[in-house]
C-alpha cells in the first residue's frame, strides 16, 4: 500500500523545495476534483462538522494506491482530538482514531 499525503491546510512558511512539491500536490488535487474523483473540501468539512462534535482543525488529502482519502483532525469541546479518515469520493467513514464524538 503506497500512501502519498497532500497537505490541504496548515501550509505556511514552506522552504522553496517544499513549496514546489506543494504546488504539484495542489495541481493533482485540483485535477482530481475537476475529474470528479474527490468531493470539494468545503463540502467535506461542512458535512464532518454536522456529523461529529467539534471543529476540524486540520485536513489532509491523501492518495492511497488508487484511492483518494481525506484525513480530518477534529477537536471536540472536551479537548480530546480525534481523527476521521473519509473516502474522498463518497464521504464514507473508513477509519477513526481517538475518542470520536458523533452527533
Amino acid at each position: 500500500m503506497t500512501r502519498k499525503r497532500l497537505f490541504v491546510l496548515g501550509l505556511l512558511a514552506l522552504p522553496l523545495p517544499a513549496f514546489a512539491q506543494d504546488r504539484r500536490d495542489h495541481e493533482r488535487a485540483r485535477a482530481a476534483l475537476e475529474a470528479g474523483q474527490i468531493r470539494p473540501l468545503a463540502e467535506v468539512l461542512a458535512e464532518a462538522e454536522r456529523r461529529f462534535r467539534g471543529r476540524v482543525i486540520e485536513a489532509e488529502l491523501e492518495r492511497d494506491d488508487d484511492n483518494w482519502l481525506y484525513e480530518l483532525k477534529i477537536l471536540p469541546p472536551n479537548g480530546r482530538m480525534f481523527v476521521v479518515e473519509l473516502d474522498a469520493a463518497t464521504g464514507a467513514v473508513l477509519r477513526t482514531r481517538g475518542p470520536v464524538q458523533a452527533r
